[in-house]
């Protein structure tokens, strides 16, 4: 995915694989040129290969492994569709939609032939679009939001949305998202929320700080992995938010008076 500074991202990774988690803070059209990659969103897992074309949503925490092979390393090109263009775009169109769209954080894009050949074509040019001609991006901007419209028009609805998130089932938001290693200022946006609001309400409904829930949380899933699917400490702990591998066997002692590996001997 694009970061916040670069509209074209050309990836190319040489180790056979290469994990990470983001907040998605803009909308991206990304492909895949050679390799795998996985993306999950904590609700859906999808993996793509080459040729294949998804629109990653903004405003979505997404988790991402990313895959070479022996023969080739992993490959990818994307396009961050700026939010300033999409507003005058469609206030040119006076589009407006009664409800939101409510899809994953990455929408599939199968059979976009022709969106195919333009990301390809940025490949050329990729440079210049990156560091030197900012009209000639916009009007690549401009042409993929068209072949995206062509592709199907109900992108529409996800791409002309410039709401804020709306305030939502907190309970429900930290247990499907709690293992997601992101600031607590963005867990409160995504749920709707000032900081100090995020808070107070989860104070009332877990009867504890974020901070202390949410490790005790990843925790408590840790221990059913390991003990219940048998799962080994070092291919779990990232992926349940812990940075490293030392702090994860740490704090799971602590709670369960065990290191994790003692519990995988059971």
């Amino acid at each position: 995915m694009s970061t916040d500074t670069n509209y074209i991202n050309y990836a190319c990774y040489h180790a056979t694989y290469r994990e990470g988690e983001q907040f998605v803070s803009h909308h991206n059209l990304l492909m895949i040129l050679s390799g795998e990659m996985e993306l999950n969103d904590g609700t859906e897992r999808q993996v793509l290969v080459p040729g294949d074309l998804v629109l990653v949503r903004k405003n979505q925490l997404l988790k991402y492994i990313k895959k070479g092979t022996a023969q080739e390393e992993f490959k990818s090109i994307s396009i961050r569709l700026d939010d300033a263009l999409l507003q005058q775009l469609s206030k040119q169109e006076a589009f407006h939609s009664e409800e939101k769209l409510h899809t994953a954080a990455f929408i599939a894009l199968p059979g976009a032939q022709h969106l195919r050949y333009f990301m390809e074509s940025l490949l050329q040019y990729k440079e210049l679009l990156e560091n030197k001609a900012p009209e000639l991006l916009q009007l690549k901007q401009q042409e993929v939001l068209m072949l995206l419209f062509a592709y199907d028009k109900n992108l529409k609805r996800v791409l002309f949305d410039f709401s804020d998130p709306y305030k939502m089932n907190l309970e429900e938001f930290m247990q499907k998202n709690f293992h997601f290693n992101v600031n607590l200022d963005r867990f409160a946006y995504l749920t709707g929320r000032s900081l100090a609001t995020f808070k107070r309400d989860f104070q009332k409904i877990f009867q504890t700080s974020p901070r202390n829930w949410l490790q005790h949380r990843r925790l408590q899933e840790a221990y059913f992995l390991i003990t219940q699917k048998h799962q080994r400490p070092n291919d779990i702990y990232l992926d349940l938010g812990f940075e490293d591998l030392s702090h994860f066997s740490f704090a799971f002692k602590k709670q369960y008076g065990q290191a994790p590996t003692e519990l995988l001997k059971r």
